[in-house]
């Protein structure tokens, strides 16, 4: 019954990342109407809105937050979704999807380095490996010069964005760590925050802009699939998956995303640039692989 449920849930984590790969894809096409920090506050904003109902169900846990736990989710929605969701809008508006989704997947990398001294976890040898087997990894891919094309304020958004992605990763995992607030409620309380931030920003820096009926599509799926369900499942096949499982199944996402361009965005890749994202993909599951106290706890690094 045991292997059952498991392969059951490694089946549903495929498809969660499967579906926030397509993100990607989908915020390429929408960018083409939709301005990115409109874009991304309508998305986050209503998906924190449908996930109300069961934030209602916890809502002693809400009214016994405390001041201290509202500033961290403030500040939590700020940096996850307002700066780091809000960048990728950005950058996919100026650089292609595949480099930006290696340049993200170093993430775990920086998460590895600082949490050394901010959260005091020393990294494992086979985890400072991965580290050198993603930085070669890297260094091929970006070795012909071709790699590079793109506008250069498509890299420094990109840079920009896995900063804001690695310094997310640090304050969720303070806050979560502690297990004093449920996943549900930092999650959507969090997400509103951000949501509300993006909009408000994207108004004033953007403008209201007019959706199509296309536009419109795109924004409830990527709210309601991709955002909503995708979490809400996420979450489920972590009672069955240990945190090395769902790393690795996560991890996958750099390689769907590659795939998923090169299909419908006509993103190609040279010999080169495929051995750099294997490598970069291998090295950043190396970096994840930590002895963990609880293995049944864990979160993605880059949702999308």
């Amino acid at each position: 019954m045991h292997s059952r449920s498991n392969a059951l849930a490694v089946i549903q984590a495929l498809f969660v990342t499967f579906l926030w790969a397509t993100s990607w894809i989908l915020i390429k096409q929408g960018l083409a109407e939709i301005p990115a920090l409109m874009f991304a506050g309508l998305r986050y904003s209503i998906a924190s809105l449908i996930l109300l109902p069961w934030l209602w169900k916890r809502r002693n846990e809400v009214r016994g937050l405390s001041c201290r736990q509202w500033l961290e989710l403030a500040v939590l929605g700020l940096v996850f979704y307002a700066l780091t969701q809000g960048g990728q809008f950005l950058t996919l508006q100026h650089l292609d999807a595949i480099p930006f989704s290696l340049i993200l997947s170093f993430t775990p990398l920086l998460v590895a380095a600082i949490g050394t001294f901010a959260l005091r976890e020393r990294p494992t040898r086979v985890q400072w490996a991965g580290v050198g087997t993603a930085l070669v990894g890297a260094a091929l891919y970006f070795a012909p010069s071709d790699a590079l094309r793109g506008a250069g304020i498509g890299f420094a958004l990109a840079g920009m964005t896995l900063v804001a992605n690695t310094a997310s990763s640090l304050l969720g995992r303070s806050v979560n760590r502690r297990r004093t607030v449920s996943p549900l409620v930092v999650t959507t309380i969090s997400m509103g925050f951000g949501g509300i931030c993006l909009l408000g920003s994207g108004a004033a820096i953007q403008g209201l802009p007019v959706l199509t009926a296309r536009g419109w599509g795109i924004v409830l799926w990527l709210a309601v699939v991709n955002t909503a369900i995708a979490f809400t499942l996420w979450n489920h096949t972590l009672r069955s998956l240990s945190a090395t499982e769902s790393s690795a199944i996560n991890n996958t996402m750099l390689v769907q995303i590659a795939v998923l361009a090169w299909i419908f965005l006509g993103e190609t890749l040279t010999g080169f640039e495929i051995a750099g994202l294997a490598a970069v993909a291998a090295g950043t599951l190396l970096v994840q692989l930590r002895r963990e106290k609880n293995p049944k706890r864990s979160n993605p690094t880059a949702a999308s």
